[in-house]
C-alpha cells in the first residue's frame, strides 16, 4: 500500500510542474506588432500613452514575467506588484511589496495605498493590466474606515477565515469593508481601459470572488454582508472601532455593472480549474489508472467532502474491477478552525479521512498548489490505509488532532506532511484519492 503514496506525491508535483504561467500568457495573450488580443478583444498599444500594471496574488511575479515577454519590446510601463515573496529578478518600473498571507502586513497595506495612487494618475489614455491570482485579498488590503490601524484590519481576517464561512461569504464581507476590493480598483481610475487577467482558485462563473475581485463589479450586497456577519456572530469578533462604524450603517454599497467605469474594462482568465484537472489527470492515466475528476465538493464541509469523494472513489472501484482507479477532485472545503493547532484545510481534509481509509488499498492526498496550507509551512498532507495504525505507534490520535486544528503537526511526525515551499502559482485546492485493485 505504501506506494499508493508515492503515486498520489507524484501526480501532484507533475501536476504543478505542468502549470506554466509565463507560456500559458504568451498564449492567451497574443501580439502582433502593436495589437494585442485578449479573448475577444484586441487593443492597439499605439492607442494608448502610458501602460500601467497591477499585479496581486501569489502567482504575481510569474504573471508579471509573462506580460513582460508578452509585451517586449514594449516593456516601459510603471506598476506595483504584492505578493508574499521578492521576485527573483525586479522590472525595472515596478514598485515591488512583500505582503502577508494568509494574514495582510504593513506592505499590504502600503501596496494598496500605492495601487491607488498609481490608479488616480491614470486617464483615458492609460492601458492597465491588473495581474490577479489567488492570495490577493490578504496582500492588498485597505479598509474603507480611515480609522481603523492595521492591527484591527488583522483581527477582522483573522475572525473571517476561521469563523466556518464559504470563501463567497468571506470575500462578500470583505468587499464590503475594504477600499480595494468589490470592483474598487476599477472606478479608481474610471477613464482608463483596464485589462484584468486572472489565474483563478475560484469556481467557474464567480470570477469577482478572485482576490475578493478588485476590478470587476460585485454581484454581492451591503444587505448580504450584514446577513452574513449576523450569521456567524463576527459583529463581537471585530474591533470596537469596526463595531462602531457598522452600527452607524456606513457600510456603503460596492460598485455594480451599471458603473461607467466598467464601460472599458475586460476580464480573461489565464488560468483556471481546467488547468489543474487535466494535467492530474493526464499522469494519473500515464501511471496505469482508470480516472475521473470531480468538482462538486467546492465548498462543502470538510467533513462531508472526505464522505462524498471516497464514497465516489469506492463505486469507480466497483465499476472497474480488477483495475486501479484514481479519482482527482479540485475546490476548496470549508474546515471551521477549532484550536490553536497548526495546520489547514488540505490537511484537515486528509486528517478526516485517516479513520475512513484505515487496511483499505486507498491513499488520500490533498493540498495547495500555492504551496501554503492555512498556518503551517506545509502544502498539505498525504496518507494510506496503513497510517492510522502508525499513528498509534507514534502516540497520536487523529480525532484529537483534528479537535485541534493540528493537521500539520499530525503529518510531519508520520513523515506525511507535502512540503514544497511557496510555488508562485495558485489555481485551486487538489485532492487525489487512488484505489488499488
Amino acid at each position: 500500500m505504501a506506494d499508493l503514496k508515492q503515486l498520489a506525491r507524484q501526480i501532484f508535483h507533475e501536476t504543478l510542474a505542468a502549470i506554466d504561467i509565463p507560456a500559458t500568457m504568451q498564449r492567451k495573450l497574443r501580439r502582433q506588432g502593436t495589437r494585442i488580443t485578449c479573448g475577444e478583444k484586441t487593443f492597439d498599444l499605439k492607442d494608448f500613452g502610458k501602460i500601467r500594471v497591477v499585479a496581486v496574488g501569489k502567482a504575481a511575479h510569474a504573471m508579471v514575467e509573462g506580460l513582460v515577454l508578452t509585451l517586449a519590446p514594449f516593456v516601459g510601463f510603471e506598476g506595483v506588484v504584492s505578493a508574499p515573496v521578492p521576485p527573483r529578478k525586479a522590472v525595472p518600473g515596478l514598485k515591488y511589496f512583500a505582503a502577508g498571507h494568509p494574514m495582510p502586513n504593513e506592505d499590504s497595506w502600503k501596496a494598496a495605498e500605492a495601487i491607488l495612487a498609481l490608479l488616480k494618475k491614470c486617464d483615458e489614455r492609460t492601458l492597465v493590466f491588473f495581474l490577479l491570482s489567488g492570495g490577493g485579498s490578504a496582500l492588498m488590503e485597505l479598509p474603507l474606515d480611515s480609522k481603523q490601524t492595521l492591527e484591527e484590519v488583522q483581527q477582522l481576517h483573522n475572525a473571517l477565515v476561521s469563523c466556518g464561512a464559504s470563501i463567497d461569504e468571506i470575500n462578500t464581507v470583505r468587499k464590503h469593508l475594504s477600499a480595494v476590493k468589490g470592483g474598487r480598483l476599477a472606478t479608481a481610475a474610471p477613464g482608463a481601459t483596464k485589462i484584468t487577467l486572472g489565474v483563478s482558485d475560484v469556481p467557474m462563473g464567480k470570477e469577482s470572488a478572485l482576490a475578493s475581485g478588485p476590478t470587476l463589479p460585485d454581484p454581492t450586497t451591503a444587505a448580504d454582508a450584514k446577513r452574513i456577519i449576523q450569521e456567524y456572530g463576527l459583529r463581537e469578533k471585530f474591533s470596537p472601532a469596526l463595531q462602531k462604524w457598522l452600527d452607524e450603517e456606513k457600510m456603503p454599497e460596492t460598485p455594480k455593472a451599471s458603473e461607467p467605469a466598467f464601460r472599458k474594462s475586460y476580464f480573461s482568465l489565464t488560468l483556471g480549474m481546467d488547468d489543474l484537472l487535466h494535467p492530474a489527470h493526464r499522469t494519473a492515466e500515464a501511471l496505469g489508472f482508470v480516472t475521473c475528476c470531480d468538482n462538486s465538493t467546492d465548498d462543502w464541509p470538510v467533513e462531508k467532502a472526505v464522505e462524498s469523494l471516497l464514497q465516489q472513489l469506492e463505486e469507480l472501484r466497483a465499476l472497474y474491477r480488477g483495475q486501479r482507479v484514481a479519482l482527482i477532485a479540485d475546490g476548496e472545503v470549508s474546515s471551521p478552525v477549532t484550536g490553536n493547532g497548526t495546520g489547514g484545510r488540505n490537511s484537515a481534509f486528509v486528517l478526516s479521512s485517516v479513520e475512513k481509509i484505515a487496511g483499505k488499498k486507498v491513499a488520500v492526498l490533498s493540498a495547495g498548489t500555492d504551496g501554503i496550507d492555512g498556518n503551517s509551512s506545509g502544502a498539505g498532507a498525504v496518507a494510506d490505509g496503513q497510517t492510522l495504525e502508525r499513528a498509534g505507534e507514534a502516540g497520536l490520535d487523529p480525532k484529537d488532532s483534528f479537535r485541534r486544528s493540528d493537521a500539520f503537526t499530525f503529518f510531519s511526525k508520520l513523515g506525511d506532511a507535502i512540503l514544497t515551499g511557496p510555488t508562485g502559482n495558485n489555481l485551486r485546492d487538489l485532492r487525489i484519492l487512488l484505489a488499488d485493485r
